[in-house]
């Protein structure tokens, strides 16, 4: 399974490849596969992802703006240039008080069978 979205060998600037939604959130699938997805995310100010939880970590790496990543009840202020590991089935959220945009990276596990 492969389903990409960002044009193969050429440098693209992160910020570009998404236009963000007054009083929403934009998000843009950049590469799916069978190891995990990469999305870039675009969040307008006062925006966020309500609580949840993922079966698998995932890495959030801050472009632009601030987020407010609360992890297991502990709020983590991330601003660009940060990158913040949210571990796999541990409740977390994300709010924008700014403008912000983000990169997700969800690594799934991979069970390889030996024969």
């Amino acid at each position: 399974m492969s389903n990409n979205t960002i044009t193969p060998v050429q440098a693209l600037e992160l910020s570009s490849l998404i236009t963000p939604t007054e009083q929403g959130i934009a998000s843009r699938v950049l590469a799916k596969t069978t190891g995990g997805n990469l999305t870039l995310f675009a969040f307008d100010k006062g925006q966020g992802l309500s609580e949840h939880s993922a079966p698998f970590d995932a890495i959030v790496m801050v472009i632009e703006g601030e987020l407010t990543l609360t992890i297991d009840g502990q709020p983590v202020t991330a601003k660009p240039g940060t990158i913040v590991r949210m571990p796999a089935n541990i409740p977390h959220a994300v709010e924008a008080p700014q403008a912000a945009k983000m990169l997700l990276v969800m690594l799934r596990e991979i069970t390889l069978n030996h024969n």
